[in-house]
């Protein structure tokens, strides 16, 4: 007997379709973008604009050329107080590190031996003065003698030559009473010029004398001199402008043409009294290479003080023909010196060159440079070499024209020069 078993197949809706699977729709996605990408072609971004700078034409010019030196402040005068005659300190005068003018008794030694000595020597003159007029009565007496023959020749000339003798002995007492006097004086030891004191190194009660060493100091202080020293090379670059006229060299005779100097103190204070070439020394140091020059500042209320240390800074020459460029254009790369030049169709040179002096807030370039060119001021860091810029004309600000004011001193070097070197 057979049996018949039936199997259902569930029906299917054939008029439904089958959702999409999301790897098929993102598959669609992509190719319609690149269809529609390949129909309509994006246009490619504008380039930058070349980049603004600010350039300077250059063109020759005249500047003044200053130096500047180490220098060494020091007293105007500088004089050592001793005793010139020994005895006990009896009182100091005057209060450590103060002003006193000439002739202010800084010490006093006890007075009173020198007293005695004086009054001793007074009491020899007088006993030298009597004896004298004895002498003289007598000596005149003999010559009348002679005259009549009552005595002889050998007595006039013993009365005489006693008479002479006794002439000796008052001078020789009347400069006993001179020097006791002197002494006397000396026991007050007085400040020879006018001058800041030194911290006494005697103490009341010090037996002192002329082999004690110094007492004090007194530095004369206003002016103040500066001493520098300059190269040997330095000073003939200088002295070789005056070689077709030596008479107007401030180094010579003519004084009157002094230089001009500038001080700059230890911690870059700018000294606001401008100072004066005084003097140079009449030998190159052997040893150094170098001479020794000085000059000396006012110095109102004594502030300055000697043993200070300072820049000391003048005006050697002038360059009629000078190139300047502000410093901030330099370009230091790997050991050159560079400036940015702005040639043919705007594009950027980087040009190598050789510097020389400051000037304030200026740099003279001494080769590499020529008239007309046009130098980048700001903006070199956005340039390479080739690089097309858009120039624009730089301006100096109100700060850098300050700065070369000072770099640059009203007086003319001509009526001025300065011993740099």
């Amino acid at each position: 007997m057979r049996h018949t078993v039936k199997l259902r197949v569930p029906s299917r809706d054939l008029r439904k379709p089958r959702p999409p699977s999301p790897c098929r729709v993102l598959a669609s996605c992509a190719f319609a973008a690149a269809f529609l990408s390949a129909c309509n072609p994006q246009k490619p971004p504008p380039p930058p604009p070349p980049p603004e700078v600010l350039v300077l034409t250059v063109q020759p010019q005249s500047v003044p050329i200053t130096q500047t030196w180490v220098t060494t402040l020091t007293g105007d005068i500088n004089a050592d107080i001793r005793a010139q005659v020994s005895g006990y300190l009896q009182s100091q005068n005057y209060v450590n590190g103060t002003y006193v003018a000439a002739g202010a008794v800084l010490f006093q030694i006890d007075p009173r031996p020198f007293q005695a000595a004086l009054d001793q020597a007074k009491g020899s003159l007088a006993q030298a003065q009597a004896q004298l007029t004895a002498s003289q009565l007598t000596a005149d007496r003999a010559a009348q003698l002679y005259e009549k023959k009552v005595i002889s020749l050998q007595q006039y000339d013993d009365q005489t030559q006693a008479y002479q003798a006794s002439k000796a002995s008052v001078q020789a007492a009347e400069a006993a009473v001179q020097q006791a006097q002197l002494n006397l004086v000396f026991t007050r030891i007085t400040s020879p010029v006018d001058g800041l004191t030194s911290i006494a190194t005697a103490q009341v009660g010090d037996l002192v004398g002329p082999s004690t060493g110094t007492l004090a100091t007194v530095v004369k202080v206003d002016p103040i001199k500066v001493q520098f020293m300059v190269g040997e090379q330095d000073y003939v670059k200088f002295i070789q402008q005056y070689f077709k006229d030596p008479s107007k060299s401030p180094v010579g005779t003519q004084r009157d043409k002094n230089v001009e100097l500038s001080l700059v103190l230890a911690d870059g204070t700018a000294y606001p009294e401008k100072g004066r070439l005084t003097s140079v020394n009449n030998v190159v140091g052997i040893y150094t290479g170098s001479i020794t020059l000085e000059g000396e500042f006012p110095n109102p209320g004594r502030l300055l003080r000697p043993g200070q240390f300072g820049l000391v800074t003048a005006t050697v020459r002038t360059d009629k023909d000078a190139t300047v460029v502000p410093q901030r254009a330099v370009i230091n790369l790997q050991g050159l010196t560079l400036l940015a030049v702005v040639g043919e169709g705007n594009k950027v040179d980087l040009r190598q060159v050789t510097l020389g002096p400051t000037l304030g807030s200026d740099q003279i370039v001494t080769k590499g440079l020529n008239a007309g060119d046009s130098v980048i001021i700001e903006g070199v860091q956005k340039v390479r070499q080739g690089t097309v810029v858009n120039p624009k004309p730089y301006v100096e600000t109100a700060q850098e024209k300050a700065s070369d004011a000072i770099a640059a001193p009203a007086t003319t070097p001509a009526a001025t020069p300065a011993a740099k070197n």
